[in-house]
């Protein structure tokens, strides 16, 4: 006599799958790298400056009747005031104006000169890895050629005798500053060519500038994002000590290197005029390089051993 035992037990009876029993988080790559940012908390801190800043340089001039090059001569040297909130110069100008339009001008050459820094170095550097040879060795001659020359006094020479345009100088900086970089992404980008969807993609015919735009740039991402966010800040300081010292923006336009130099030689009887650009300088490089170490934190691909995982 054989017993039929039901196709289907009873639900208290079945084994319950180990898939259902234990539910991991299935997140994206992007969510994984925004929640890995987020814990990050100085990161989120350098966002929200980051962001306060960006709302001032583009909305602070509705916030008052004069603009940079207005002058007031019934208030020269004035402390701030409810007039000029951030007093005035020696010449009668609203620094809470040239402030504005200050941080206006030197995130527009920062962000500008990273920008095509990161483009021309991901270009040439990985360029130089895929091709090899000789051309691999003359890209490295290149660059370790440029990284010896004094480029600072030729950067301070060539924006001085073409009277300090800014539009000059995010040339002359993105020439003389994509070299560091290259050489890095020429680094990691030599084992990239080495890789089984590169031999593929030349087995099946795809030319040498699509494969490095389409298969060896785009898996330097994490790099090539974090070195624009931390190029912001070394464009800054340069954009800074240029026209600090005079070789940068030139009157009557107003950077915050400019502002800074105009209110070093009278820091202790006018301190507003050198603490507010300061002010602004310091909290911009410091938000971008709160962002740029939690950009390299978030997208380390080392650091992230699962989707739950923690470094």
């Amino acid at each position: 006599m054989t017993i039929d035992t039901p196709a289907h037990p009873p639900a208290e009876l079945r084994p319950e799958p180990a898939a259902t029993a234990r539910k991991q988080p299935n997140l994206g790559l992007g969510r994984l790298y925004l929640r890995r940012f987020l814990r990050n908390r100085l990161a989120v801190a350098g966002v929200v400056i980051l962001v306060l800043l960006v709302l001032f340089a583009a909305l602070g001039d509705r916030l008052t009747s004069y603009t940079y090059t207005d002058t007031d001569f019934t208030a020269l040297t004035q402390p701030p005031s409810g007039l000029h909130w951030f007093g005035t110069n020696q010449g009668g100008n609203d620094i809470y104006a040239c402030a504005v339009h200050g941080l206006q001008r030197s995130l527009t050459i920062a962000v500008s000169v990273s920008a095509l820094t990161i483009v021309l170095a991901a270009i040439i550097g990985s360029g130089a890895a895929y091709f090899g040879g000789r051309v691999e060795r003359v890209t490295l001659a290149v660059i370790h050629f440029l990284l010896i020359v004094p480029s600072f006094l030729i950067l301070a020479l060539v924006s001085h005798r073409l009277a300090g345009d800014w539009r000059v100088l995010i040339v002359v900086l993105t020439v003389f500053g994509w070299m560091s970089t290259a050489r890095v992404i020429w680094s990691v980008s030599t084992s990239l060519r080495e890789r089984d969807y590169v031999k593929a993609a030349e087995f099946m015919g795809v030319g040498p500038l699509r494969i490095i735009l389409r298969h060896i740039i785009p898996n330097l991402g994490s790099l090539l994002i974090v070195n624009l966010t931390l190029g912001v800040v070394a464009t800054v300081l340069s954009e800074t000590a240029l026209s600090f010292l005079g070789f940068g923006v030139q009157t009557p336009d107003v950077s915050l290197g400019t502002m800074l130099a105009d209110g070093a030689s009278t820091i202790t009887s006018a301190p507003w005029l050198f603490a507010f650009p300061a002010g602004l300088v310091v909290l911009l490089t410091v938000s971008m390089t709160f962002i740029g170490d939690g950009l390299r934190d978030a997208l380390d691909p080392t650091s992230v051993t699962s989707a739950g995982g923690r470094r």
